[in-house]
Order: C-alpha cells, then sequence, then structure tokens
C-alpha cells in the first residue's frame, strides 16, 4: 500500500475516535508534525478532514457522505442470506425475507425446511398485509399517519377463522407487535401453518424488511415454535446492524 494512502487511512480511523490534536495525530502515525499537516491539508482540501480551530481537526463531511451512500447502496437479500442460511440450518424449518411493496408483502428470500412437509412460497410471491406475520411486523414500524392510511385502505379477506377481518382490530395487533418487538401469526393466513416474524433496519433505524420463521402445525407446536423466537430476534439484529442500524 502506498505509505500516503495508509497514514491517510491511519488518520481518519484515529478521528473515527473524536477529534485529535495535530500532535496527537502526528504521534499516532509516528511521523513529523510537519508531515502530519500536510496529510491533514490534502484531507481537509475533500472535504475528509475539517479543522475545528489552529491545531484541532475532526472527520469532515465527506467521509459521512460517502458512509451513508454506501449503506444505501447495501442490498439487504444479500446482506441477510448468511444470516438466514444460519437460522434455517438451525432450526430446520422455513425461513422467510420479505418486504412492503404498496398494499403486500412481497417474499424476496426464502431458506427451505428441511422436512418432507413443506410451505409453499416462492420467492417474488405476494401475500397480505393483515394476516402475514411479516405484513405485520413490517406495518407495525412505519409512521403513525401512513400506518393509519395503510390500514383504512387494504381489504381484509377472511382466510382462516383466526384472520383479522377489521382495521380496529389491525391497528390493535399492530400496538402489540410494536411493543413487544416481534409478530405472529396463528394460523391466520393459512390454516395449516403458524410464523412469527422480527423487523429488520437500516441505518436510519427504519424497517425495510421482515424475516420469519414458518412451520406446519404438524411438526411443531406453537409454543415449540415460539421457543425460537429469541434465535429469530438475534437474527434479525445480526441483519439489522450489518445494514449499519444502532437500534
Amino acid at each position: 500500500m502506498s505509505q500516503s494512502l495508509e497514514r491517510g487511512l491511519a488518520a481518519l480511523t484515529a478521528l473515527a475516535e473524536g477529534p485529535q490534536t495535530l500532535d496527537g495525530l502526528a504521534q499516532r502515525l509516528g511521523v513529523h508534525k510537519t508531515t502530519a499537516m500536510r496529510l491533514l491539508r490534502t484531507l481537509e482540501s475533500g472535504r475528509f478532514v475539517r479543522r475545528e480551530d489552529a491545531h484541532r481537526y475532526r472527520l469532515g463531511s465527506a467521509v459521512f457522505a460517502l458512509a451513508h451512500q454506501a449503506l444505501d447502496d447495501l442490498d439487504v437479500r444479500e446482506v441477510a442470506r448468511p444470516f438466514l442460511a444460519g437460522l434455517g440450518e438451525r432450526t430446520g424449518h422455513t425461513i422467510h425475507l420479505a418486504m412492503l411493496d404498496e398494499d403486500q408483502v412481497v417474499y424476496i428470500d426464502k431458506v427451505d425446511s428441511i422436512h418432507p412437509v413443506r410451505m409453499y412460497s416462492r420467492i417474488g410471491r405476494r401475500a397480505p398485509l393483515h394476516c402475514t406475520a411479516v405484513g405485520k411486523a413490517l406495518v407495525a414500524e412505519l409512521g403513525q399517519q401512513e400506518r393509519e392510511r395503510l390500514v383504512r385502505r387494504i381489504g381484509y379477506p377472511k382466510l382462516t377463522r383466526g384472520t383479522i377481518d377489521s382495521p380496529d382490530r389491525y391497528l390493535e395487533e399492530l400496538e402489540r407487535v410494536r411493543t413487544r418487538g416481534y409478530a405472529t401469526d396463528r394460523s391466520e393466513h393459512e390454516e395449516f401453518t403458524h410464523c412469527i416474524a422480527a423487523p429488520v433496519r437500516n441505518h436510519r433505524g427504519d424497517v425495510v424488511a421482515a424475516t420469519s420463521i414458518s412451520v406446519p402445525k404438524v411438526l411443531l407446536s406453537w409454543e415449540d415454535l415460539l421457543g425460537w423466537l429469541p434465535d429469530l430476534r438475534r437474527t434479525a439484529a445480526e441483519i439489522s446492524r450489518e445494514l449499519g442500524s444502532r437500534q
């Protein structure tokens, strides 16, 4: 690596810890103050470093602009894939990753169950918001006004005996989801399956996806499915951290 580039990266790494003096940076880099000054002036000209006073420096706006651009460019499916695969390997059950698309959810990734009795689902398939765990996890975290508008706009087809069938009931359910941090589908979408889901957040703290474990009831009881909830939430948190979330 170029010596100047190496020193520049080292200076940025040091400044990421907080403002630094010229003397302190020179000492960290193992160079004379005049060398450190030349390096800082170059970084300052590109807005990677900002001078607070005659001898004190901090990170500049260009660093934050690049960081935000890099985070915005992250593909949630690509980032999530190894974590979904790990969760699928541990549980042996079907794992989904879904995103909100207007008035529905769309499955953007799936890890198949190892069992012969499997979920009928596929990448690209759409599903309702009001009766799926991933739908609830995504809608619950919308802003209040946006959430209200969406809830009042969508339809509520009764797909099973347990399906939520009104906006008021759905809003009550979404408030429970917000409070506990995860969503459930107790045979609301399909009579023979149940599901739990957790939200995935980006660097802004916005929920951009939801991940879930879905299981036919003949394979796993509701209580045993809830036993996988800590692992599911941990997986969602790991994906979120990779996307830059600090929550």
